[in-house]
């Protein structure tokens, strides 16, 4: 073998090997964000509302998990407006259920979660509310609960039910009542996509 083809060999071979060493490393990083956006979209389009409950109890380890979720939404200038009242006592739950009309599941759940804005924070704080119970609606999805939105704001007669069950200061404003627990019977998510709502450059 000459040197000039010895040569060419040394350099097919170094090149292999490191296309081979290059494909090995990228595949698992492509395999990785391939599963990440599949857990994530499926996610999105698998969240339903949910009423009705069995009577297991939501863990101590998923609430938090809910709570951090709904913490790491964004907020204009991250001012981060939000609060949230965990209620897991029956005798209120039951009450509020009695009291709140469009909250009648509140009877089932084992546990709700009412977000709430401080409006001396941001004068957008249900806008911000907003985004953070959405947050905590996915990963209740993803965490195998059940949760369903219930509004109290922008409604006066509802906000003043929730601000007197669970003592609310002046400032501070529920926006929703969220029951949660662990779904019973058969819940399904709607089929939402209308390709006639999507607009390109003009309305």
């Amino acid at each position: 073998m000459t040197k000039k083809s010895l040569s060419f060999l040394l350099v097919a071979t170094t090149l292999t090997i490191a296309a081979a060493q290059t494909s090995c490393t990228s595949q698992p990083r492509q395999d990785t964000e391939s599963l990440k956006r599949e857990a994530v979209l499926g996610n999105i389009h698998q969240r339903k509302s949910v009423r009705d409950y069995t009577t297991q109890p939501v863990e101590d380890e998923k609430t938090t998990a809910l709570l951090e979720a709904a913490m790491a939404a964004p907020s204009g200038k991250d001012t981060r407006p939000w609060h949230f009242v965990v209620i897991n006592d029956r005798a209120r739950l039951d009450s509020m259920a009695a009291e709140l009309g469009n909250a009648k599941m509140l009877a089932k759940a084992p546990m709700a979660i009412v977000i709430c804005g401080d409006s001396t924070v941001s004068s957008y704080w249900y806008l911000d509310c907003s985004l953070a119970g959405e947050n905590l609606l996915l990963a209740a999805e993803a965490l195998g609960l059940g949760a369903v939105w219930t509004a109290a704001f922008p409604y006066e007669d509802r906000m003043e039910v929730v601000r007197r069950h669970i003592n609310l200061p002046e400032n501070i404003l529920p926006l929703c009542v969220i029951p949660i627990g662990y779904p019973a019977g058969d819940n399904r998510p709607k089929e939402k996509f209308n390709a006639e709502r999507i607009h390109w450059n003009i309305f």
